[in-house]
């Protein structure tokens, strides 16, 4: 009877870490990231931070590459080809087929962007770690001011066409549309905003999250969004400014809530105002 009782037991366990590990999808917790750092030495760790943030302090070993290095235009958030970003990914010793963390200074914004834009242009095994420092010293993660570095290498395309919507998607109006700004820049109240794309629905990417920009649990994020009346195979898109806030709704839904039928249009209100489209206030 104890034997069975026990084995029943193994058996509930396993069913909670594996329904915890599909919940959790490309999120990893420190702990998590430790145990990688540890086993696996083809490990690449990516702080997508400001220059600036990275100097002060990242993890160990990690190499910076801030997001609007991703941009040919720092302001707006445009994209550089496919090929000159697998040019710059290779140059700072990122492989599509090598496992890769990411992580930024703390509101997951820029390491949510860069997220995409790897898994965009074919990686294979890419992960978020959310900078907590509480999390991270109780883990043991190590940190440095030191630079990390990689030696150059080839990363090869593979392009999924599906992470970024075109403004032709947008306009044919078959998916949700979902704006992460706040509320002002939505409304057009702000300097850089007179409004937004026609159609869209405001979902701030902070509703997602809690104070400490962690990711809101998927009970509590499908509380958020439950007056939107979506559901897992909803077509969703979801834009910004520029398309970085709008990484992190991506992240929330493709790996918390588990929605997969999502797309970020990046380049966001800023592309569709360059483009000569008509908002709504």
């Amino acid at each position: 009877m104890k034997l069975i009782r026990n084995i029943f037991l193994a058996g509930l366990m396993l069913v909670f870490f594996t329904a915890s590990a599909i919940a959790q999808g490309d999120l990893i917790s420190a702990a998590d990231f430790m145990k990688l750092l540890k086993t696996d030495k083809s490990l690449v760790v990516i702080d997508a931070s400001k220059a600036a943030t990275y100097k002060k302090s990242h993890v160990k070993g990690a190499i910076n590459i801030p997001n609007v290095d991703l941009n040919t235009d720092a302001d707006n958030g445009f994209l550089k080809s496919n090929e000159d970003l697998a040019k710059y990914f290779g140059t700072k010793g990122v492989s599509a087929d090598k496992p890769i963390v990411v992580t930024d200074g703390g509101d997951q914004k820029a390491a949510s962007r860069v997220y995409c834009v790897l898994k965009y242009l074919g990686a294979t095994n890419v992960k978020i770690l959310h900078k907590n420092m509480a999390m991270f010293k109780k883990s043991r993660v190590p940190l440095t001011p030191m630079a990390g570095k990689k030696p150059k290498t080839t990363f090869t395309l593979n392009v999924d066409n599906a992470i970024f919507a075109t403004t032709a998607d947008v306009k044919t109006g078959k998916a949700i549309l979902f704006d992460a700004r706040d509320a002002n820049e939505f409304a057009g109240t702000t300097e850089k905003s007179k409004g937004h794309i026609p159609g869209a629905k405001n979902l701030s990417f902070k509703d997602l999250q809690n104070a400490d920009h962690v990711f809101l649990s998927k009970a509590e994020m499908e509380k958020v969004v439950a007056r939107f009346g979506l559901n897992a195979d909803s077509p969703i898109i979801v834009s910004c400014q520029s398309g970085k806030r709008a990484a992190v709704l991506f992240v929330a839904f493709y790996n918390v809530l588990g929605y997969k039928n999502v797309s970020v249009f990046d380049g966001s209100y800023n592309l569709w105002v360059k483009e000569g489209n008509a908002i709504d206030k």
